[in-house]
Order: structure tokens, then sequence, then C-alpha cells
């Protein structure tokens, strides 16, 4: 096999598969590099995939335990814990083959192995089994290693007692409390999870609101909606130590008040976000720069200071999700193959998969008061919603954010069922710059 190629790509994540079947597919030589022992990157394996299906059978779980209350009689509602991890094993398991598949399809070379750069045309991958080096060379290079979760300051995770996003999905048994390190996206998912499943679960969050970066009015919703669910938080709070007990953890929190206190619980989720997994490429050796947070220094092309050498995805700046790596990885195929890839970041949906979900797309209010842009706000609750009333999820509103002078719409922002559905409607509707009349004037 020849181990020269028009285009290497290095990681095989949402970023790096989706471009390297687009390289191929634009009738590029393509190779990809991905040091896991299966293609998909964190989403696939680690991340949104075994997280939506463990949402999606913890909320069919705690469904089926109320629906006496709804006029359906059963049985005893039983949860077979390692049986529900076997579903979700297999999701990810016939994602990931899919994901082959595709390469062979598409006639992309497949290396497993841990890839670094040489120079600015040769990569160097060492396979962790056989201990060998293979040197290969590429024309154009496309950097997209993704991230990892962050822990805290000497604290290290287990997997077992003090866990990332990782563990957390892959627990053997349903602690009975639970503490959740950071108010996000991930902390919140997980503790649903567990919630559900019959976990009490606290979050001990920093800042004063949960979900930093969403719209502010949303967050206070959905904070109230997860504490009716039994989910307890504790603001303003910051975790000093963790220390392992080996079957459970003792947390020291220190309040606003300046109170310390510690925490006894079987599980520590440790979520307060990921970094860019940009070490052990030996970027600044041929002169790729790196900004202040790990992430890769590009410009409006995704070139780096090395010409051919391209970062996207979680190394570079921008939200860590797994439709924008996508996204970017569409864009810079069609740049090497010099056509015009581009990404519009205003309009980037993002979804909380808890029940009720939380979509958000464009401007919060905050970020509009911040640029002085004169805006309305249109709000509708679910509670005067027929269909939301029919089917007991009433919960949450919708916020539509538009321009004072042109009605254009610059944010939308769903707390209710089926939000992760909805944003998409106005992903499209942003896409083609209409105004809120538009959308109005629509017949649903």
């Amino acid at each position: 096999m020849s181990n020269k190629f028009q285009a290497v790509v290095i990681g095989g994540g949402p970023a790096g598969y989706v471009c390297s079947i687009r390289l191929s597919q634009l009738g590029i030589k393509t190779a990809c590099i991905e040091s896991r022992d299966t293609l998909g990157g964190t989403c696939l394996n680690i991340g949104c995939i075994p997280s939506k299906s463990l949402l999606h059978l913890s909320e069919n779980f705690f469904n089926a335990k109320n629906l006496s209350n709804l006029g359906i009689e059963t049985g005893d509602i039983k949860l077979n814990l390692d049986k529900m991890m076997k579903n979700k094993n297999k999701a990810v398991t016939i994602l990931t083959k899919g994901v082959e598949f595709l390469f062979k399809k598409n006639k992309v070379t497949y290396f497993k192995g841990v890839g670094s750069l040489k120079s600015s045309n040769k990569i160097s991958i060492h396979d962790k089994q056989t201990k060998k080096e293979t040197i290969i060379e590429a024309g154009k290079i496309v950097i997209c290693t993704g991230s990892e979760p962050i822990s805290l300051p000497k604290i290290n995770f287990d997997e077992k007692i003090i866990v990332s996003s990782t563990g957390a999905l892959s627990l053997n048994s349903v602690p009975k409390k639970m503490l959740i390190v950071g108010g996000g996206y991930i902390g919140l998912e997980m503790g649903s999870v567990w919630s559900r499943l019959g976990s009490e679960v606290h979050v001990v969050e920093f800042l004063d609101h949960i979900t930093p970066g969403m719209d502010r009015e949303i967050s206070k919703e959905f904070m109230k909606i997860l504490e009716k669910q039994g989910i307890k938080f504790h603001l303003e709070s910051k975790v000093e130590k963790i220390k392992n007990n080996n079957n459970s953890a003792t947390v020291s929190i220190l309040n606003k008040e300046g109170k310390k206190s510690d925490f006894k619980c079987d599980v520590v989720l440790v979520s307060v976000g990921r970094k860019p997994n940009t070490k052990n490429l030996n970027l600044e050796k041929i002169g790729i720069k790196i900004n202040k947070n790990m992430t890769i220094k590009i410009n409006k092309n995704f070139q780096t200071d090395v010409k051919n050498i391209y970062a996207i995805g979680d190394v570079i700046e921008g939200p860590m999700l797994a439709h924008k790596a996508e996204e970017e990885g569409i864009a810079v195929a069609e740049l090497i193959a010099g056509q015009s890839g581009h990404v519009n970041y205003d309009v980037i949906p993002g979804v909380i998969y808890t029940s009720p979900e939380v979509a958000s797309i464009g401007k919060t209010e905050e970020q509009l008061k911040k640029d002085n842009k004169k805006y309305k706000i249109g709000k509708f609750p679910f509670m005067a919603n027929s269909r939301a009333k029919a089917i007991n999820e009433a919960e949450g509103f919708v916020k539509m954010l538009s321009d004072q002078e042109t009605d254009k719409v610059l944010g939308v922002h769903i707390i209710g069922p089926h939000a992760g559905e909805m944003i998409a409607e106005v992903a499209v509707a942003m896409e083609f710059g209409a105004s809120s009349e538009d959308i109005a004037r629509t017949c649903h």
C-alpha cells in the first residue's frame, strides 16, 4: 500500500470522519488516523450517542412507573440496569461499525494508531498494540483530534467513584447519592438519567445560575423544573477537595457565605468542561500556534500558520458540538478541493436532552444587550398550547428575539416538549434570513 496521500485527517470523530468521506467523494486520495479502536470519536463512543440512549431509556422507565396516574395499570416496574447498559452499548457498536463501512464504501484508507506530525507533510502513526511506527506523507493535513474532560486540580478520575462523563455513562449500579460538580449541559443530562433511575442528585455550581451562556430567562425556568423533579442545586459554591474513600467520596464545599461543609456521596461526577486534545501532536515544533485555552489558531479558511495544515472541531474555538464539527468537516474538505466551503456560526443550534428539552439558536438576550442591539421579544407558554396540554407536557415556553427595525430573527430559545426537533425549523428560517413575521405567517 502506498503511504502517500493527497489529504490525511488526524482524528476519526464527527469532524474527522465526515471530512474524510467528503474529501474522498471529491476525488481526493484520503487517509484517516484514529487512536481509538473504533471510529466515531467521543460523540459516538462515550458522548452524545450513549448519553442519548440512556436519557431515552431512563425517561421511558420513569414514565412507565407513573403510567397509573394516566389510567394505564401495569404490574411492578423493575429496573434491569445491566440490560439497559447492553442496549446502550449495542447502539454504539452499530453506529461505529457503520462509520467503518462508510470508509470502505468511500475508499478512505483507515489507520488505527496515534498520529503526530513529523513535519509539515509527514505524519508518524504509532500503533499502541504492536508498538510499530508507520510514516505517511500528505499534501494537506486536517487536525481534528477532539477534546477530553477537564478535572479539578489534584483530582483524578478513577471512573468508578470520581467519574467524568465517560464513567457516568457506565456505572454498574444506581448510586444512592450522586454529586455533580458543574451545572452545564453534560452534568445536567447525566444528573437527569441517574435521578430518574432512583439516585438522589445534587449539583454544585460556582456561578449564581446553571447552564452558563444560555439565555438567563430559560436557565432560571430550567432550574425550577429540574428542582421540581428532585434535583438539588447548590449555587455560588466551590468544591475545594474530593476524598475518594474507595466505596464512597467526601466532597468539601465552600458556599458564598464562606461556610464549609462536607458532603458524603457514592459517586462524584466532575463536569466542569472539556479541553482540546492538542498535546503530543508536535504542533509547536513545526510552527503551529496555539491559543491560551489550548485551541489551535486558524484563519477564516481553517488554515493554521502552516498553510497546508488545517484544524477543525473541538481543537479550535467555538462550541464543542458534534454537528458544528461535521459542518466544519464538510467546509474544509470543499475548501481543499478548491470549492467555497462555509460555516454560518450564527445558526448553530444547541440542545439539552433532558425532559423537558432545552434548545437554543442564535443570540441570547444578554448577548444582544451587550452588543447594544435593539430587539423585540416574543414569548409563548406551552401551558397555552393544546397539544402540550393533551400530552401532559405543558411546562416551559418559547422565546423569540428579533431585530427591532427589520424583524429579522436573531435568536430563539425553547424549553419544553420536542424542543430539539422544533429548533430545526427555526434554523432553516434563520438560514434564509427570515423575519419573525415570516414564521408567524407560515401555516403550521
